[in-house]
C-alpha cells in the first residue's frame, strides 16, 4: 500500500470513528434534548446507515467510488436518463408531466450522496498536502476540516439537508425507486449501449435510497419531521462549531 492509499484509508477510518462517537445516545443526551422517537434503537439505525451507505469502511470504498464515477455523467446531465424514460410509454403514462420533477428529485438525492464522498476526499487531500502522518485522531480530522473553505462546509451541510428532506417525503422516494428500477431494466436490455459499470452505479445509488427510506419506517409524519430536523441540526452545529472556535 502506497502512502497516498494509506492516508486515504486512515482518514476514512478516523471519520467513521467520529460518526460512531457522534451518534451515541449517551453522548447526544448530554448535549441536546432528544425527541422521544429518537431512542437508542433509532439512533443506531441512523448511525449504521451513515457508516454502511455514506462512509463505508475502506475495503468497501472502491465499489462506492467506482459507482459514483459512473453516476457522475448522469448526475451532471440528467437529460440522459430522461431520454431513456421517455422511450417507455408505461412510465410516461404513469407519471406524466411529473416525470421530470420526480427524476430531478432522485438526481438531487444522488448528488447529495456524491457530496458526502467529495467532502471526505477533500479532507484526504488536505491531509496529503499537510503531510500529516497517520493514524489520525478526532482532533486531527477536525483540524483538517478547519482548513477547508467555509463555503465547502456550507455546501456539504446544505446537501445533507436536501437529502433528508427528500428521504422524509416517502411517497416521493417510492416513485424515485420505481423510476430507477425502470432505468436499470431498460439499460440491461441494451448492453451494447450501457456498460455493466453504469448499471451497477445506478443499482448502488438505488440501494442507498432504499436504505435511506427505511430510516423513517414505522414512524408517523410528526416523528419523521422531528428526527429529520434533529439530525440536520446536529450535523450543522458540529461542522459550524469548528469554524467558530
Amino acid at each position: 500500500m502506497d502512502e497516498k492509499e494509506q492516508i486515504k484509508n486512515e482518514v476514512i477510518k478516523a471519520y467513521r470513528n467520529i460518526i460512531e462517537e457522534r451518534y451515541q445516545y449517551e453522548s447526544l443526551s448530554k448535549q441536546y434534548v432528544i425527541p422521544n422517537s429518537f431512542d437508542k434503537d433509532r439512533i443506531a439505525v441512523f448511525r449504521n446507515y451513515f457508516l454502511s451507505q455514506l462512509y463505508p469502511e475502506p475495503q468497501k470504498r472502491k465499489a462506492l467510488d467506482e459507482a459514483f464515477e459512473h453516476l457522475d455523467q448522469y448526475i451532471k446531465h440528467p437529460k440522459k436518463l430522461l431520454r431513456i424514460l421517455l422511450d417507455s410509454t408505461k412510465i410516461v403514462f404513469r407519471f406524466g408531466r411529473y416525470l421530470p420533477k420526480i427524476l430531478n428529485a432522485g438526481i438531487k438525492a444522488l448528488r447529495s450522496f456524491r457530496t458526502a464522498t467529495i467532502f471526505e476526499n477533500r479532507i484526504i487531500q488536505v491531509a496529503q498536502n499537510e503531510k500529516l502522518t497517520p493514524p489520525y485522531s478526532k482532533e486531527n480530522v477536525e483540524g483538517l476540516i478547519q482548513k477547508l473553505d467555509y463555503q465547502e462546509i456550507q455546501n456539504f451541510i446544505n446537501h445533507n439537508e436536501q437529502l433528508f428532506e427528500i428521504m422524509h417525503d416517502r411517497t416521493l422516494v417510492k416513485k424515485i425507486i420505481e423510476i430507477v428500477d425502470h432505468l436499470i431494466l431498460s439499460m440491461k436490455k441494451h448492453p451494447k449501449i450501457y456498460s455493466l459499470a453504469e448499471i451497477q452505479g445506478l443499482e448502488i445509488g438505488k440501494n442507498i435510497i432504499v436504505q435511506g427510506d427505511a430510516l423513517f419506517a414505522e414512524l408517523n409524519r410528526e416523528d419523521q419531521k422531528l428526527i429529520l430536523d434533529f439530525v440536520v441540526k446536529i450535523e450543522r452545529e458540529v461542522l459550524e462549531q469548528l469554524f467558530i472556535t
